[in-house]
């Protein structure tokens, strides 16, 4: 059985990007085009509303793209169980108020079991100086927190 991955708003967000010059987003883009390339189908995709509605705003044309990359990825719903377990992360201190949506993506992803949270937000999701604690939080709701990880993390044994 394949494990299921929640897709979060910064992997269309930088599948769909123009080219940076920026050395570090040039990379992450790079990375993430041959996660998506070559290790996506390893995988059972799934989105959220708030993913949609994220990569809507901005840019029409920005927006159509990002779109298009998620088109047909199963969506999954925000539950009442998942507005309580935001509460529970953002009333925690872990994640600052502007970071609510990030917990939206956490706690969406654990409510529906999804086995890995892919992001490139190493700052409010991906990042391990807060990982235990958001697993305790989230544990709190009788949940399990997925893998908390960035394209690359999926990439072991892939050649470019």
């Amino acid at each position: 059985m394949k494990k299921r991955v929640y897709i979060e708003t910064t992997i269309p967000s930088y599948l769909a990007a123009r080219p940076c010059r920026d050395l570090i987003q040039m990379a992450r883009q790079q990375l993430t085009h041959t996660w998506w390339e070559k290790s996506r189908h390893q995988y059972e995709m799934c989105i959220s509303e708030i993913v949609l509605e994220e990569i809507s705003e901005g840019d029409p044309e920005a927006a159509r793209r990002r779109l298009e990359f998620v088109n047909g990825i199963p969506l999954l719903s925000l539950t009442d169980k998942a507005r309580d377990i935001t509460k529970g992360i953002m009333n925690s201190g872990l994640l600052p108020e502007k970071a609510t949506q990030d917990a939206i993506h956490i706690a969406v992803s654990a409510v529906h079991q999804v086995d890995i949270l892919l992001t490139w937000n190493c700052k409010h999701i991906a990042n391990a100086a807060i990982m235990k604690e958001l697993e305790e939080v989230v544990g709190r709701f009788q949940c399990d927190l997925p893998i908390l990880c960035t394209p690359d993390e999926l990439l072991e044994g892939i050649q470019s």
